[in-house]
């Protein structure tokens, strides 16, 4: 089923769907992942895994290389705007669409792969959090 919501609302209709049965509960693929997740940060020293914590904090509140890449792109493009305007718009040629077409498409895909990332390393960093305050009690 195709749905414009995201990943959240594709699992509960997921786990809507196979709510009765136990079994298949624990087979579904991003279950098992996050158990298995579990189960390495579980088998890690505490003192190391806390050192991982601050790490993932950091890769997660830092700004990355692909914001940087977005916004040094656009003003590498003005620096440089009346050559790349002599050659994108020479003769009357079409390849500027080319190149708007290949530039939106990498910025897309460069925004969707920062905030994929920046969610997973939410996920470590709960599941570390919860492995430690269930070692502290």
């Amino acid at each position: 089923m195709f749905s414009l919501r995201g990943d959240v609302h594709k699992i509960y209709l997921r786990l809507k769907k196979v709510s009765g049965e136990e079994h298949s509960l624990n087979q579904m693929k991003e279950l098992k992942e996050i158990d298995e997740i579990q189960r390495l940060y579980q088998s890690i020293d505490s003192s190391i895994l806390k050192k991982i914590h601050y790490r993932m904090i950091k890769e997660k509140t830092g700004s990355g290389t692909i914001p940087i890449f977005v916004t040094a792109i656009p003003w590498l493009c003005f620096l440089f705007a009346k050559q790349l305007q002599q050659f994108l718009f020479a003769e009357g040629g079409l390849l500027w669409v080319f190149f708007v077409f290949i530039y939106i498409t990498i910025l897309f895909i460069s925004v969707i792969l920062h905030f994929h990332e920046k969610s997973w390393a939410a996920v470590h960093i709960e599941i570390i959090q919860d492995i430690l305050e269930k070692r502290n009690e």
